[in-house]
């Protein structure tokens, strides 16, 4: 093919369009390498000028899903978690679940006030003697990242909040965990700064162990937003029955039921959670 296309950024911005891209993302989820041949060979074929990113990725999305539900699922979670959206709100209720993962007590949108002012706070989660509270920074484009910008705004606001006893549990308890949560990525400087100041980050790829995309795939806490077996608004629909994860959908299969999707349809549903869960084990 012509190596000369010009393909859309989801920024906007333009680029070459490099097979080896696509190619090393096919990889990382543990693609075969036939099936990455097939893949590659065909998109390739459908390319054109001025083809978005998200074009490219949804196509190579519905033929790898032929070949390998759980290798899609892989490939998919980075942008199943943006249609997590339009808004923020459902990724703060993600991040919640994580720390009810982790053992503690989590609750989303709260409000406390601080030495000078009020502020509203995304995740607040504790337990025993611990009280966290997490900014949960949402973006819907891949090209965004939490920033230096973002750090210091958060860091300020926890100084304010740092020192002052709050009433969680029926325990009044000091902040003793500052956390910056993204979908996306850190800037390094919003890395440096971070670890210099003890706010705990956790992104897409940071830490380099125990990162948001490795917790979502070794404790199978993949988005609904991965089931193609679904419809957008449906997807909005579960989000809106506080179901996030299809651990969910599969231990309350009557939801489904509540939001119209019955037989067949329903059973493609759990099928599909079922075969993404078993493959996170």
């Amino acid at each position: 093919m012509n190596h000369l296309i010009s393909i859309t950024k989801s920024n906007g911005q333009h680029e070459l369009f490099e097979e080896e891209k696509l190619v090393s993302s096919l990889k990382r989820v543990g693609t075969k390498s036939d099936v990455i041949d097939d893949v590659v060979d065909q998109v390739e074929r459908e390319i054109h000028e001025g083809m978005t990113t998200a074009d490219i990725y949804k196509r190579a999305f519905v033929l790898l899903h032929k070949h390998s539900i759980p290798a899609a699922v892989k490939y998919s979670i980075r942008r199943a978690m943006m249609e997590l959206g339009p808004d923020g709100f459902p990724f703060e209720k993600f991040v919640a679940r994580i720390f009810q993962m982790w053992g503690y007590e989590a609750v989303t949108d709260q409000t406390v006030l601080g030495q000078c002012v009020d502020h509203e706070v995304d995740v607040v989660a504790w337990k025993g003697d611990s009280l966290a509270m997490v900014e949960a920074k949402y973006h819907n484009e891949f090209g965004m990242k939490s920033d230096l910008k973002v750090a210091l705004y958060v860091k300020a606001r926890f100084d304010d909040i740092a020192g002052k006893y709050y009433d969680y549990g029926g325990v009044k308890r000091k902040l003793t965990e500052r956390w910056l949560t993204t979908n996306t990525k850190f800037t390094d400087k919003a890395i440096r700064y971070g670890e210099c100041y003890g706010l705990k980050l956790l992104g897409w790829n940071y830490p380099l162990t125990d990162n948001l995309h490795e917790i979502i795939e070794q404790n199978g806490l993949h988005p609904i937003s991965c089931l193609s077996s679904l419809s957008k608004d449906q997807k909005k629909e579960l989000v809106g029955h506080n179901v996030l994860v299809c651990i969910d959908v599969v231990g309350q299969p009557n939801v489904l039921d509540e939001i119209g999707v019955h037989g067949e349809a329903a059973e493609k549903v759990l099928t599909e959670a079922q075969i993404i869960i078993e493959q996170a084990k």
